[in-house]
């Protein structure tokens, strides 16, 4: 077992034994030397210690937290069940970030039906006028408004990624990267227009909220860099690299990020002169590798997705931290962009955690690379039942800032039970993306997998529930 993943599953004990005290004493920790600085504003309510101090930085106490959010994934009016775990969980984690990666927007709703988009090259049906392309931008600014309102309420940056859903409510990802910068805290830099790669720092938003001494790494929407500066803000101690990584390729399946972010991935690394760690939506193929490949028959054994689907897997519990799970089949691309051997090459990245397998929970280590999958924390669309819909916490430690500590914050621990009335059944995970396309999540080949599938696209076309995969 290698050292990494042996820290990692020591670690795990640790965060569930006793991650909320720890919290609760690195926050204290840090009130000193907040209130030693001197600033007597706004900043100094927000619960985000970085922004009292004036800049993504580690703490006093030697820690940086980020809370990734995923697949919200809803329409113009977000679940109530979604802000409530939004909100439980930056009050329990008091994160100095939060990382949104990617289908915030279900840009299939009905809602956004006039400028609807399946795919980026696809010629719309009818032309899309003025006024119904600023309907859905109205919109897409108040879904939005609701899942960052926790957010602002408690003085907490973000920074924002983009998933295979978003951009088919018919506004692309530069469009969406205007709306989300009105708010304050988001630290989404204006993309950077030349079409070389060419890693320098712009100006960013989120001064608003204190972060005044913030370096932002542009490249375009969607993709940038973050250094994390140490306690004396001399030099970076990780870099946190946010990526795009696309939507559908034209050749069929999921896509993959651009070239030029592939180039920036590459570059990125001698500019920061620190360990970083990646976030983007779709994940890649090597999330196989801490897999486990079984006969059908075995218990929980899951179908793998499309280039994989020849095979059943379940995690590979020598490569994965405890109490992970897998409950659909990794849906990455069919094709390998080279993305894994561009972190493996540089030396200077040590993980990649992505969302979109809205079912998948797990951390696991191959060739020296964390890879993680986070599940859902909406309540709009598929997805574990709802104890299980989580925002996932990292907690870096100053002292080997590449291996930090990572815990699912479920919405059955953080919150407790729905208030939605909606009934989370088997048949939401089965939700076909277009008619007669059903796709069975649970991966397991046999008669009542595919009877189920397409039950389960019946009920989909009489109306059951409008949410897709």
């Amino acid at each position: 077992m290698s050292d990494r993943l042996q820290h990692m599953k020591a670690a795990a004990g640790a965060v569930r034994d006793g991650i909320r005290d720890d919290l609760r004493e690195g926050i204290a920790g840090v009130t000193s030397g907040v209130s030693g600085a001197g600033e007597a504003d706004e900043s100094a309510h927000s619960l985000s210690v970085s922004v009292r101090l004036g800049r993504l930085q580690f703490h006093h106490s030697g820690k940086f937290r980020v809370l990734q959010l995923s697949d919200i994934q809803d329409g113009p009016k977000v679940s109530p069940d979604t802000i409530r775990l939004i909100e439980a969980a930056c009050d329990a984690a008091r994160p100095d970030l939060v990382v949104f990666t990617g289908d915030q927007i279900a840009g299939y709703d009905s809602a956004y039906a006039k400028t609807f988009r399946k795919r980026r090259w696809d010629s719309p049906k009818r032309p899309i006028d003025a006024a119904d392309k600023d309907h859905t931008r109205e919109l897409v600014r108040g879904c939005i408004r609701q899942f960052i309102q926790p957010l602002v309420d408690r003085g907490i940056p973000f920074a924002v990624t983009y998933g295979n859903h978003d951009f088919q409510c018919g506004l692309n990802t530069a469009e969406l990267d205007a709306i989300y910068r009105e708010f304050p805290g988001c630290l989404n830099p204006e993309p950077d227009d030349t079409q070389t790669v060419c890693v320098r720092p712009a100006p960013q938003s989120a001064q608003s909220i204190g972060l005044k001494d913030q370096s932002v790494y542009p490249c375009e929407p969607g993709t940038f860099a973050l250094p994390i500066g140490d306690v004396n803000q001399q030099r970076n101690v990780i870099g946190l690299v946010i990526v795009d990584s696309g939507d559908y390729a034209e050749s069929g399946g999921y896509g993959s990020p651009s070239s030029r972010a592939l180039e920036f991935m590459r570059a990125v690394p001698r500019v920061l002169g620190a360990p970083s760690l990646v976030f983007q939506h779709i994940p890649i193929p090597q999330f196989y590798d801490v897999l486990r490949r079984v006969p059908s028959t075995t218990a929980y054994a899951i179908q793998g997705y499309r280039t994989f689907d020849s095979a059943c897997y379940v995690l590979d519990e020598s490569k994965v931290e405890p109490d992970g799970y897998l409950a659909e089949g990794v849906s990455c691309p069919d094709v390998d962009s080279g993305e894994f051997e561009i972190l493996k090459q540089s030396g200077c990245y040590f993980g990649l955690f992505a969302g979109h397998d809205h079912r998948n929970g797990f951390v696991g280590v191959t060739e020296g690379i964390t890879l993680g999958a986070t599940p859902t924390c909406g309540f709009g669309s598929y997805g574990p039942v709802p104890d299980k819909r989580a925002a996932r916490l990292f907690e870096f430690d100053i002292r080997h800032p590449s291996r930090p500590r990572t815990q699912l914050l479920e919405f059955g621990d953080l919150v407790g039970k729905p208030q939605s009335r909606k009934a989370y059944t088997f048949a939401m995970s089965h939700v076909p993306t277009t008619p007669g396309d059903a796709w069975n999540l649970l991966r397991k080949p046999g008669l009542f997998s595919a009877l189920g599938a397409g039950f389960a696209a019946a009920l989909a076309s009489v109306g059951f529930t409008g949410k897709r995969r």
